[in-house]
């Protein structure tokens, strides 16, 4: 029997799935990354800890698998987080840069007012934000010992590193784009964006397809030599595509740590309104292109406030913010400033609106009710722009499968929400892609005709518009400067 072995690595839990040319998951491995804070602000991995977890991910599914051949490898991966190693030696020279760390905030505040913005967001669609890797390769390579023979890249670049014994350096085109330092339209690195962020383009990845052969295994400890790396994607990228998503305004929620929220369009549109454009992948030297809304914290804000309240865990908090009364406060997750459509990195976490009358179970719902509230931001600027109306929505990572947190975001975006049961939309977006180039499957009809179990929340009636306008003010005294009068 043949099959995919596709790896998602995340920011918390790498986790590897074995996926069969019928395209059901047979096995299943996780092992968690570990997270540091080194200083406020800042969030960084051990990009040895990072393989090892994937490593750990690989044998943990592969002890429980069938007897079966792996016609190859698929890498869907957290993404613009960036690291730097020694190409010759594959020694890490500096830590992993995570995508939710500000370190680079006082750069891109430079950048902004010095009047680039315009300029960088017309060539890679992506604002100037300590989110996106161009100011964090060049903090990494500032710091990186004289006389390496250098490698900086995203961490789909570094798994392939590692995977082929050092013989590739390269990544897909949707890592790429998430850089800052790719020409969306040219689909090549930009000599004017590599000096603008001081990171020469001789240290960057080959840019590939996202369905590619990108190498063969070489000395990966519990696999044979010669398999093939035959897809590599960004995680939110490959849940889209995992989904059968392709038509124009289809569109997927992934909802983790931070939320991903992505449509597709037809064709290249400039960004505006906060969010920003992609390429959703690449096949056969041709991008397909999305809208993206990237939320900073999502779910993230739930095990701290299970914390808060002292409850024993996040469904008993959800079961809490079930049974609130109306008129209850906001609340805003900006524990590291807020992403699209708002992108302030200065806005501060809060609570508005609190009175004596406020009990733990509003409490609890402004907490879950921001997660919906954030996605409703983002999918109104998209309309707003976009020239194919919102169509199949779905959504996928473990808060997905709450239908009471579905259900409201639902109601927030009075649109249909289409659940879905596997839990590995990335992996299993990513294990497409290698079939497609191993030739397991032979086009987008056949991926789309593959079985998937969903269920479809429509929006309700109830009292969102209201909840609405209290989460617009906080998100208001979120945003407004400590030292601005607010008239009071």
């Amino acid at each position: 029997m043949t099959a995919i072995l596709a790896i998602d690595q995340g920011t918390t839990n790498s986790k590897a799935v074995l996926v069969s040319s019928d395209g059901i998951i047979m096995a299943r491995g996780s092992s968690p990354v570990g997270i540091s804070h080194p200083q406020p602000g800042w969030v960084e991995q051990d990009a040895d800890r990072v393989w090892a977890s994937v490593l750990e991910a690989i044998a943990a599914c592969l002890v429980n698998a069938p007897p079966v051949s792996i016609a190859g490898i698929a890498i869907s991966n957290q993404r613009e987080s960036v690291t730097i190693w020694d190409g010759g030696t594959g020694e890490p020279l500096g830590p992993v840069v995570s995508w939710q760390c500000r370190r680079s905030a006082p750069v891109c505040a430079e950048l902004k007012a010095a009047g680039h913005s315009a300029r960088v967001e017309a060539l890679t669609g992506l604002p100037i934000d300590p989110m996106f890797p161009g100011p964090k390769m060049k903090w990494l390579l500032d710091r990186a010992p004289a006389g390496r023979s250098i490698r900086l890249g995203t961490i789909d670049s570094w798994l392939i590193h590692r995977f082929t014994g050092g013989k590739v350096h390269a990544c897909d085109a949707s890592n790429a784009a998430r850089s800052q330092l790719l020409d969306l339209n040219k689909m090549a690195w930009s000599d004017e964006l590599s000096a603008l962020f001081g990171v020469p383009t001789a240290y960057l990845p080959e840019v590939r397809d996202s369905a590619s052969r990108f190498g063969e295994t070489l000395g990966v400890p519990g696999l044979p030599d010669g398999i093939p790396i035959a897809a590599a994607i960004g995680d939110s990228h490959a849940a889209l595509f995992g989904h059968g998503a392709f038509e124009p305004g289809d569109g997927k929620v992934t909802f983790g740590t931070g939320s991903s929220i992505m449509t597709t369009l037809p064709h290249f549109i400039a960004p505006q309104n906060g969010i920003t454009t992609t390429i959703a992948w690449s096949l056969g030297g041709t991008p397909t292109y999305a809208f993206e809304g990237n939320i900073l914290v999502s779910a993230a804000s739930l095990p701290w406030m299970v914390e808060i309240l002292g409850l024993p865990d996040v469904q008993a908090l959800v079961d809490l913010a079930s049974t609130a009364e109306p008129e209850g406060p906001g609340f805003v997750p900006a524990f590291v400033g807020l992403g699209a459509p708002h992108w302030h990195a200065d806005a501060r976490a809060l609570f508005s609106g609190i009175t004596f009358n406020t009990t733990r179970a509003q409490m609890a719902r402004a907490v879950t009710d921001s997660i919906a509230f954030q996605v409703h931001d983002v999918f109104k600027a998209m309309v707003a722009q976009s020239p194919a109306p919102l169509g199949r929505l779905f959504v996928d990572g473990g808060p997905s499968k709450n239908t009471f947190l579905m259900q409201c975001v639902a109601d927030a975006l009075d649109h249909p929400v289409i659940q879905c049961d596997a839990a590995e939309a990335s992996a299993l977006g990513a294990a497409y892609l290698a079939g497609l180039t191993l030739g397991l499957w032979n086009g987008l009809d056949a991926i789309k005709a593959l079985p998937r179990k969903t269920a479809t929340l429509d929006a309700k009636e109830s009292d969102v518009r209201r909840r609405l306008t209290t989460w617009q003010d906080a998100i208001f005294r979120s945003t407004v400067s400590p030292t601005s009068s607010m008239g009071e």
